[in-house]
């Protein structure tokens, strides 16, 4: 492995690539660093220190910053991160299914790409300028006194201009750098606030006796707990990310001239886990909502009494029983929609009877475009499942009696942030690897990364 990523450097073409990404993902972490003109930053993180972590807004607010890197109390221009360029991909792609424009132009090939790719940019703007607003109207209270009108231009401006550049950025790397330079800015943001959980629970820690059993403190006992979790969960995202279902395709036989060509026989992979990430992105931008529109209501005098109202804002809170059983069931949901819309078994049947090509037992088309559906609907349930206990492991975790771990740390051990990072860090081994075998060069492992199955 160590010659291996030796060897990256050896290659100048690939030592080239890796270099600028790295060049262009220092840039993006820098420009946290610089806040939006007229908010005093002191105040402000004083004022984040003092709020209420378990508060539903606080929730979506420390959700949100997971994925776009930042952090609110810096109130950085950077602050949005790429999540609106990735939201509007996720439009325009659900759109693709419904609007016939933009299916046509998703099957003309690279041409229609690039065109689909030019209205993803236009679309980002809008939805940045709304999230901007929504953020800038938060720390307008810490604006200095008498600029709270120009912070709100600056503030808009700004970080609208910050995701559009990042949204760049992700295009050089994809362009000059090692590739898939969106996966990797939203990872690098992820991966960055791990430090300091790290340090945190550092400073927590005590390898005296009997120590843990104090309210925010780890002993011993709960780092062994803490690291036998994470590698556990860790293995088993990695398993789902690369488990297949491979359905065996026999290429039919033809005669040219007096030889016989095909006859071989491959293999059709199903991926178990094909919505990736996405599912558990729209259960939980789903469910922050309810828990702040209770909120909301009884914050309102003519509510504030309400015994039905605090009943279903308590259910319906970070956490409680009823509020991780409707996750699991959102998660489900979203993930047998998202194989829908993204999965075409009817496409698939007629590309394999072109190409000659079929399912031993079963006949071309119908028949076989009916199976895929099925194996697919079965195998998405296991996927889907997976998905719901990566997405409560955090809570569960921080919920657990006797343990008393912080949900910051327990949110490294499931969720959003674990999937991401672990796809994106296979397929970035899974780029470098094939550029290394391109060149001659042994890969990371003498089996390389395969399926479930050893495949």
């Amino acid at each position: 492995m160590f010659n291996a990523a030796a060897s990256i450097f050896k290659i100048p073409d690939l030592r080239n690539k890796v270099l600028f990404t790295i060049a262009l993902l220092i840039i993006y972490r820098v420009g946290f660093h610089i806040s939006v003109p007229g908010i005093d930053v002191q105040r402000m993180t004083g004022a984040a220190q003092r709020q209420d972590h378990d508060s539903p807004v606080s929730r979506a607010l420390e959700h949100l910053q997971m994925l776009s890197g930042g952090e609110f109390k810096r109130s950085s221009l950077f602050g949005l991160g790429i999540m609106p360029y990735i939201t509007s991909s996720i439009i325009l792609m659900l759109l693709g299914e419904v609007m016939p424009a933009l299916k046509k132009l998703k099957e003309e090939g690279q041409t229609g790409y690039k065109k689909i790719q030019e209205y993803t940019r236009y679309l980002t703007v809008p939805i940045c300028l709304v999230q901007s607003m929504m953020f800038v109207k938060l720390m307008r209270p810490y604006a200095y006194p008498g600029l709270e009108g120009a912070t709100v231009i600056f503030g808009v401006i700004g970080m609208t201009a910050g995701t559009i550049f990042l949204m760049w950025l992700g295009e050089q790397i994809d362009e000059y750098g090692i590739g898939n330079g969106i996966s990797l800015l939203i990872m690098a943001g992820i991966v960055s606030s791990m430090p300091g959980t790290i340090a945190r629970v550092w400073q927590s820690t005590s390898f005296t006796v009997g120590a843990g059993t104090a309210a925010g403190t780890y002993g011993p006992g709960k780092i062994m707990f803490l690291i036998v979790a994470f590698v556990f969960v860790v293995a088993g995202a990695i398993l789902i990310t690369q488990g297949q279902r491979r359905i065996p395709v026999q290429q039919a036989k033809q005669m040219r001239g007096m030889r016989m060509y095909g006859g071989q026989r491959h293999y059709l992979p199903l991926r178990i886990n094909h919505g990736g990430v996405m599912p558990i992105i729209f259960a939980s931008s789903l469910m922050q909502f309810p828990p702040i529109l209770f909120g909301q209501l009884l914050s309102v005098p003519k509510f504030a009494n309400s015994a039905v109202l605090g009943n279903i804002a308590m259910s319906l809170h970070p956490g409680a029983y009823i509020y991780n059983v409707l996750y699991i069931v959102l998660i489900i949901l979203f993930s047998y929609f998202w194989t829908t819309v993204q999965f075409q078994p009817k496409e698939m049947a007629k590309n394999l009877r072109n190409s000659g090509s079929f399912i031993p037992g079963l006949r071309p088309g119908h028949r076989t475009a009916e199976y895929l559906e099925t194996v697919m609907a079965r195998i998405t349930f296991y996927g889907a499942a997976f998905l719901a206990i990566i997405a409560v492991v955090p809570t569960v975790i921080a919920q657990l009696p006797g343990l008393d771990i912080d949900w910051q740390v327990a949110s490294f051990f499931g969720g959003t942030g674990l999937l991401i990072v672990v796809s994106v860090s296979l397929d970035l081994v899974q780029r470098v690897e094939a550029n290394l075998i391109m060149r001659n060069y042994e890969g990371f492992s003498s089996s390389r990364i395969k399926g479930a199955r050893g495949w």
